[in-house]
């Protein structure tokens, strides 16, 4: 089980979020993740993770738990590029490190399904374009992660698990 300490709120309306936010993440960067969410309607509570995740688990900077289909919806219909503008700004400045070969990315999980989106710092504009629009109800598995080779998001074992469902 994750510990943490309860070191900020957010202050939108709507949506309800709580995030997971690794030590090392800086203050600045964890309110600058708040508002830019405060100002799409999501009221962000941070918590710092004390506990030590074993080397299996998804390293992460930041994880936010919200209805994540409703959010993205809900991003896709204000100004678009605003949004994904200032998520994208939040992104790179939470995920950024010293070395960066030791970036972790923020992750999004839906509270309902469990379902994780992966959001690195250099993602390209047409990620979040896509990410915005997308259904993720055919995913199951996850998590999502941008497959800049085939400029698409994707899910690796969903992919895996739709191999070996026998034909109907």
């Amino acid at each position: 089980m994750t510990q943490g300490t309860e070191t900020g709120t957010g202050t939108g309306t709507g949506t309800t979020a709580e995030a997971l936010v690794e030590r090392d993440v800086s203050e600045a960067a964890e309110k600058e993740l708040v508002e830019a969410l405060a100002r799409h309607g999501v009221a962000l509570r941070t918590r710092r993770v004390l506990a030590h995740r074993g080397p299996s688990e998804l390293q992460w900077a930041v994880l936010i738990a919200l209805p994540l289909q409703g959010f993205l919806s809900g991003l896709g219909t204000e100004a678009v590029k605003d949004a994904y503008a200032a998520l994208k700004s939040a992104v790179r400045r939470v995920t950024r490190r010293e070395q960066p070969a030791d970036s972790r990315p923020l992750v999004l999980q839906d509270a309902a399904s469990g379902l994780r989106v992966v959001l690195e710092a250099d993602l390209p504009g047409e990620a979040y374009e896509q990410l915005v629009g997308m259904d993720l109800t055919p995913f199951r598995h996850g998590p999502l992660h941008y497959d800049r080779a085939r400029r698409r998001w994707r899910s690796e074992l969903d992919e895996a698990a739709a191999e070996t469902e026998p034909d109907a």
